[in-house]
């Protein structure tokens, strides 16, 4: 996790910035995380100044924005999830979603719901031991939830616009 954006930031800002930064630094096999609003933008980044240099790099190889892997793509994927399974729960009368996983060949992806209606989400590799990668999680939405205020959002938001 890089320090780009958090000058100027809250204290709960900051903290949030440095909790994501502790899930990629300390949980094995985990490539990327970003946290995604309840409306589909993107609140947090493990990867802000990454994220930024290779769209740029992209833009100029021709390529389209957003490269596999990044954590714009990250952002995305984990708003469709939980869009998708959020209408799979209410479908099935199922309740709230609290956690959803994608196994595939080269890969996971773990999507879990925070309590404002953001949603957490981790890339990892697809050895990585998920027990460890879902109680970390928990362990994010468990400090993270009662921090993300409406104010606080809006701080990230407009820092994750201006490292773009």
């Amino acid at each position: 996790m890089t320090a780009t954006g958090t000058f100027g930031l809250s204290t709960e800002a900051r903290n949030l910035q440095w909790l994501l930064g502790n899930l990629v630094e300390e949980v094995p096999g985990v490539h990327s995380v970003a946290v995604v609003s309840s409306d589909g933008l993107m609140l947090l980044s493990s990867d802000p100044a990454a994220q930024q240099s290779t769209t740029t790099a992209a833009a100029e190889a021709g390529r389209p924005n957003g490269p596999r892997g990044s954590s714009a793509d990250l952002a995305t994927i984990v708003s469709g999830i939980g869009s998708l399974t959020i209408g799979a729960a209410r479908l099935m009368d199922g309740g709230g979603v609290k956690q959803t996983m994608v196994a595939m060949e080269e890969g996971s992806v773990f999507v879990m719901s925070i309590s404002d209606g953001s949603l957490l989400g981790v890339h990892a590799t697809p050895d990585c031991d998920m027990s460890v990668v879902a109680y970390h999680m928990a362990l994010f939405v468990g400090r993270a939830g009662h921090v993300l205020t409406p104010e606080v959002r809006s701080e990230l938001r407009k820092s994750m616009e201006s490292t773009q």
